[in-house]
């Protein structure tokens, strides 16, 4: 087995495009998935906006079996799955051995939209009309194992659970069993809470935008930041270990995962500095490379401003005032928890290989003293061969993960 570990295929599911090339045009064209949100009436809730998939049906996908075993992110799950499987060459007569092939996935909310009918099935009809489906499609590791069991793939996998920073921990994780021998691993997270009760509880959280404008609800490190838009979905990645996806002819070779690392920020009230620093310069040094190597941050870009700022301190600290760009594409499908991460990662992999940055949608007046190089307006065509990109979940998890071109 080889040390360094590649992406092969990319599957996405996303607010603002079904597919991975329907995404990426509409990253670059600044095409907005966050609208307001309506599959359930909305009134009385202090926020109505989402990034919301459209378009999906279900049934065009999978089989019958399944629609009644799983919720809508375990759908979404298995679909960007088999995107990503299909676009790497795995299938057919290129299928590696069950015990070679594992999987290792990140949720935040589980099966949300589906538990929520059965508590309600509970409560109005009484518990023999609650599904059987219920015992396991809530759970958080229910991504992991049925995308193992469709696609038979029985080596070594795991779920992870770190709200917006399990996507990279989940690819980190991945990374880390490629190089203990496992040929390949699917990876990366998808997430979907926005069901009346999932919508509410996101909402409780107290950092969800009640500004009414798909346009100006989210407005990632711009000076009238007001918090962020919940969304839903996410992307899976094929990592593979590099000799072993050459060997077998695939077909992409998108980037290296070159480095990864996780941090946790220390109690409030310590005085110790928050972790996020700390990541990014672990992730650089596990891939042997300098601040000046990077050539994109694909920021993790929350949408308030105490931790704007707190972000940009950090990216000021590692790599100076307006040295590096910076990038938020999130800003078009809002936040999508353990989805974020794997999603910024595609969308940098994409970056690479077509040597374009990406735009951050809708800010436009970022303070100076945030010292931001932040892309805007149109993609910024520059030749990109190493991003970092940066994730941060709720209670202090930080994750930075660096891919560079294959």
């Amino acid at each position: 087995m080889s040390k360094r570990t590649v992406i092969t295929g990319i599957g996405v599911a996303a607010p603002n495009g079904l597919g991975t090339e329907a995404y990426w045009k509409s990253v670059l064209a600044g095409s907005n998935g966050i609208a307001e949100l309506d599959r359930f009436d909305t009134a009385g809730y202090a926020s109505r906006l989402a990034g919301q998939i459209t378009g999906f049906h279900v049934e065009d996908h999978l089989p019958d079996r399944l629609h009644a075993q799983t919720d809508i992110s375990t759908q979404f799950a298995l679909v960007a799955a088999e995107w990503a499987l299909t676009d790497a060459g795995i299938g057919g007569d290129n299928t590696l051995a069950d015990y070679s092939m594992g999987v290792v996935t990140s949720t935040a909310q589980g099966g949300f939209a589906f538990t929520h009918n059965e508590f309600d099935k509970l409560w109005s009809r009484g518990p023999e009309f609650v599904s059987v489906y219920e015992s396991f499609a809530w759970f958080y590791a229910v991504n992991t194992g049925q995308i193992s069991i469709r696609n038979k793939m029985r080596g070594p996998s795991a779920a992870l659970v770190s709200e917006q920073a399990g996507g990279l921990d989940a690819l980190g994780h991945a990374r880390r069993t490629v190089r203990r021998g496992t040929e390949l691993v699917v990876s990366g997270g998808v997430d979907s809470a926005l069901d009346s009760w999932g919508y509410a509880s996101q909402l409780a959280g107290g950092l969800v935008s009640t500004v009414s404008d798909p346009a100006r609800a989210y407005l990632p490190f711009d000076a009238e930041a007001s918090g962020h838009v919940p969304g839903e979905g996410g992307a899976i990645l094929i990592v593979e270990d590099e000799e072993s996806a050459r060997g077998r002819g695939a077909a992409h070779l998108y980037g290296e995962v070159a480095g990864y690392a996780s941090t946790f920020d220390p109690a409030p009230g310590s005085g110790r500095p928050p972790g996020l620093r700390r990541a990014v310069e672990l992730a650089l040094t596990d891939a042997g490379l300098t601040p000046a190597d990077v050539d994109v941050v694909f920021a993790d870009a929350a949408g308030t401003l105490g931790q704007d700022r707190a972000e940009a301190e950090t990216l000021r600290e590692v790599f100076g005032a307006h040295a590096v760009p910076v990038t938020a594409p999130k800003a078009l499908t809002g936040r999508l928890a353990g989805g974020g991460g794997p999603l910024d990662v595609a969308t940098a992999l994409l970056a690479l290989r077509d040597g374009v940055v990406p735009p951050t949608a809708h800010t436009t007046d970022v303070p100076e003293e945030y010292g931001l190089d932040l892309v805007t307006g149109q993609a910024r065509e520059v030749p990109v061969r190493t991003a970092l990109v940066l994730a941060r979940g709720r209670r202090g998890f930080n994750s930075a993960l660096v891919v560079r071109a294959a």
